[in-house]
């Protein structure tokens, strides 16, 4: 079986921040190429969806829309979905609809669609967002979208800066599952949102991961270990096999410290995994092989990538080349 990498550039949209472009594949421990035919420009790639159980099919989110290859990226094409306010920052795959998908955008907006990708519909997500995040200058953007698996109708999307939103009619209607008085927007800044199996709830912030076990109503945080005072930059989740809960973290945005974080008890203890060298900067992006849950890929904002076949106990490291960065998606295709 082939197994094939994807990995995608992009940067934060606020103005004053440094952005890469581009997208890369490596095919079965192969060098890294540059897959970019068919882009109208240098694409900004927020996230990519794969599965290898769709061969050589990978959906691509950046600044100018949604694009899809059938060829393991040898050529890539626009869908018809509205072209994005700024961009598109996250793919979701239903996980008992195979053929719906979700994509979020900035500003804060999702598209539906129930025929993998053809054609697209707007929900309405207009939703009260918490006091300290809700000046009109902040940026917004849907990070994350995860359904859950045990209640299909249950649907969580994770906004930075906005906090938590889910519906529970399938996406007709959105509330906030996140409330509260703050002082700083670091709790409600959202980077992942991640559904187990069991319903609980994951969210990874800016100030670390917290958990719910009753669908947003009440949090807690979870003990990841800080790699700074306020607590680790968390940056991506994945759930891989048994329950098994994997944080990316960081110590900043622009850190110089990276961590992946793995917990096997459902989130009640954490420790750091040895991926063979230190990392420089924050985990960004992370990948769960969903055919094999014992694969998982992972790589840090500058382009150090590491793939383990055994959910995390050995790795072997993948760099993108020299000079290339700010990598914010990955996928396994």
């Amino acid at each position: 079986m082939t197994v094939t990498v994807y990995a995608g550039l992009a940067g934060d949209t606020d103005p004053g921040r440094f952005m890469s472009s581009g997208l890369l594949r490596s095919r079965n421990g192969g060098a890294w190429e540059r897959i970019e035919k068919g882009f109208p420009n240098a694409p900004q790639v927020f996230a990519l969806l794969a599965d290898p159980r769709r061969e050589g099919e990978v959906f691509a989110a950046t600044q100018d829309g949604i694009f899809l290859t059938t060829d393991h990226g040898d050529d890539w094409r626009r869908l018809d979905t509205p072209r994005p306010g700024i961009a598109v920052w996250s793919l979701t795959r239903h996980p008992t609809e195979p053929e719906t998908l979700f994509a979020g955008c900035e500003p804060t907006a999702i598209f539906k669609s129930v025929d993998n990708g053809r054609t697209w519909r707007n929900l309405d997500v207009s939703v009260d967002y918490p006091a300290i995040s809700a000046a009109p200058e902040m940026p917004r953007r849907i990070t994350r979208i995860a359904v859950d698996s045990a209640d299909a109708d249950r649907i969580y999307a994770s906004i930075e800066i906005g906090g938590l939103i889910m519906s529970e009619d399938a996406g007709r209607s959105w509330r906030q599952a996140i409330d509260g008085l703050y002082v700083a927007e670091d709790a409600v800044d959202l980077h992942s949102v991640a559904v187990h199996d069991n319903g609980k709830v994951t969210v990874a912030t800016r100030v670390g991961a917290f958990q719910s076990v009753d669908h947003g109503r009440h949090w807690h945080k979870l003990p990841v270990p800080a790699l700074r005072e306020k607590g680790s930059y968390c940056r991506v989740l994945g759930i891989g096999p048994n329950g098994t809960l994997y944080v990316g973290s960081g110590n900043d945005f622009d850190g110089d410290v990276g961590s992946l974080f793995r917990s096997r008890d459902g989130g009640e203890s954490f420790h750091a995994l040895d991926l063979g060298r230190p990392l420089k900067s924050t985990v960004f992006a992370m990948a769960v092989d969903p055919v094999d849950q014992n694969r998982i890929v992972c790589s840090d904002k500058y382009g150090q990538v590491f793939l383990s076949e055994d959910a995390g106990d050995s790795w072997r490291s993948r760099p993108l080349p020299r000079g290339i960065g700010h990598v914010f998606s990955i996928a396994i295709g």
